[in-house]
């Protein structure tokens, strides 16, 4: 049985938590986005599905289009954003020394998380 979480902004669902990696379709709503966040063990491979994500990289903010990728290094500020009325999906491949959810440090967050 899969992983699967609703949070505040859509869902997610993991696809392969293995020792070295862990692989995640995430489902982000119209009008909402994640935390702006960092990771101290991880890194993470943004690859969009659908839709159209507004992600920000540190001081990067630039839309990505489905087949595009970003790349997060490890502790690099990040989060992406849907804008539009449609939902945006994408797959996320974390790569480091640990996967678990509470490697999440929130700088900003619209769901008082942080």
């Amino acid at each position: 049985m899969l992983e699967h979480d609703v949070r505040p902004w859509g869902e997610y669902w993991v696809l392969e938590d293995a020792a070295t990696h862990k692989v995640k379709k995430i489902l982000v709503n119209p009008g909402q986005r994640l935390s702006l966040q960092y990771h101290h063990h991880r890194a993470e491979v943004w690859t969009i599905v659908s839709g159209t994500g507004t992600i920000t990289i540190n001081d990067d903010i630039k839309d990505y289009e489905p087949g595009q990728v970003a790349q997060i290094t490890l502790g690099a500020h990040h989060r992406i954003e849907n804008k539009t009325t449609e939902p945006v999906v994408f797959i996320e491949v974390q790569y480091g020394s640990y996967f678990g959810e509470d490697d999440i440090v929130r700088i900003e967050d619209d769901y008082n998380r942080a």
